[in-house]
């Protein structure tokens, strides 16, 4: 090799390896991305304090990639995903129309789900200790008797309560576990049930006109993505019909809903910042464990409780974690 041909291929290599090296780092730096509704939820607000308390900086030691879309629905949140999947190393869902969209979009990319009601009886995981795929999160239920909680908490708060309206979404993945849950237990509560769906938001206004034609004495709603994109115009609508209210949710108490038994949502995006971390710093999704609420929160508006005539019991009030004036 001649000497002009060697000092030739040394200042190429010089120029050339930084350029790999700079891009090597570039493409090192996680991109976590997710997928929400029209305006952020509570959980990806937890998420995102979650992430940053554990030291995640935007644009320094990680890519947040945010997606939106506005349609409720599996097909319109899968759609979401596939616009972003190819962009992300963890994808991050909300509720379990997210994880299921989620689950029919990839199965080799790690996702994060924050608030699914019954993962493993949907089929996302395959136990909540081994989820054994490509999927793991924070459930929304800690256990299979909680819609019958709510119910049990209406009968307690409504007098001689006999007919309860089940509030759904059409089509929604929570559906089916929540109402094999409400039909074991209204038995022994002495209640009757019937389930009423809403296929969207524009649909609230003739369900709840169904609830007073049939003579509903309180409602009791499924919780949901649309049901919780909604809750502002469900709560209203309750109490323009004159019915009591029970919600997984604690944002529809504060907007107006009587009575709620639902975990914290920005907690549950807290816990699933460290379920992202764990997949950063490379475990796999099919070995890290769905974890459940650290806690359930009662919250009661006391205000809408006085508009419908009712009397909170004593008892009632001294469980409750939130009071509403």
């Amino acid at each position: 090799m001649k000497r002009r041909e060697f000092i030739a291929m040394i200042v190429v290599g010089a120029i050339v390896r930084p350029r790999i090296t700079q891009a090597d780092q570039v493409k090192a730096i996680p991109r976590v991305g997710y997928v929400d509704g029209p305006t952020r939820s509570a959980g990806i607000q937890g998420l995102l304090k979650g992430l940053h308390e554990l030291g995640y900086v935007d644009g320094q030691n990680i890519k947040l990639i945010e997606q939106h879309f506005a349609a409720p629905t599996v097909a319109g949140m899968r759609a979401a995903i596939l616009a972003i999947i190819r962009e992300v190393d963890v994808l991050v869902v909300g509720g379990t129309v997210g994880g299921v969209a989620a689950k029919s979009a990839t199965s080799e990319v790690p996702v994060v789900f924050i608030s699914v009601g019954a993962p493993v009886d949907i089929g996302l995981v395959k136990s909540l200790a081994e989820p054994g795929g490509n999927i793991t999160g924070v459930s929304f239920e800690a256990a299979e008797e909680t819609y019958a909680k709510r119910l049990q908490l209406l009968t307690e708060v409504v007098p001689d309560l006999s007919r309860v309206a089940i509030l759904a979404a059409a089509g929604d993945p929570n559906v089916p576990f929540a109402m094999a849950s409400l039909k074991r237990s209204a038995p022994g509560l002495g209640v009757s049930i019937t389930p009423i769906e809403v296929k969207s938001a524009d649909d609230l206004g003739r369900a709840f006109d169904e609830m007073t034609r049939t003579q509903m004495q309180a409602v009791l709603v499924i919780s949901g993505f649309l049901t919780y994109t909604s809750i502002k115009q469900t709560c209203d609508l309750a109490l323009a019909n004159h019915l009591p209210s029970c919600h997984g949710f604690k944002e529809a108490v504060a907007a107006g809903g009587l009575i709620s038994l639902g975990p914290d949502l920005v907690s549950l995006g807290r816990q699933s910042s460290r379920l992202v971390d764990k997949i950063i710093r490379g475990e796999h999704p099919a070995h890290i464990p769905v974890e459940q609420p650290d806690r359930y929160v009662m919250s009661i508006n006391l205000k809408t409780a006085r508009s419908l005539a009712l009397i909170v019991p004593p008892a009632l009030l001294a469980r409750a974690d939130e009071l509403i004036e």
